[in-house]
């Protein structure tokens, strides 16, 4: 995001040592180092949360998506209060067939 290249980053050093001292320099590094966490702490809060509200909103949209899925089907095959009768296989006609009789069926 931000570039800092090793010839900037020196001269912002030097001049923090003439400015600061060297005396001071750690406790004002620390510091820095402080607020620099504090803010990527809520930076990573915020992302989270945006996070979370977008996948709530695809959650929702693809809830939408089911509910007019599952209306279309309902609607192309409506639920029958009585089942049908089973019928015959076409073909089939009048024609059943008996179970083989005991006399005919071979001896083991």
């Amino acid at each position: 995001m931000f570039d800092v290249a090793p010839t900037e980053f020196l001269l912002v050093a030097i001049i923090a040592l003439v400015v600061i001292g060297p005396k001071e320099l750690p406790r004002a590094l620390r510091t820095v180092g402080q607020w620099v966490g504090r803010a990527r702490g809520m930076a990573r809060h915020f992302r989270s949360g945006f996070d979370t509200m977008m996948r709530e909103a695809e959650l929702d949209e693809m809830e939408k998506k089911w509910r007019a899925e599952n209306d279309r089907i309902m609607r192309e095959f409506p639920a029958a209060d009585e089942p049908k009768p089973l019928e015959p296989p076409q073909g089939a006609g009048d024609r059943r067939q008996e179970p083989p009789r005991a006399e005919d069926r071979p001896l083991p």
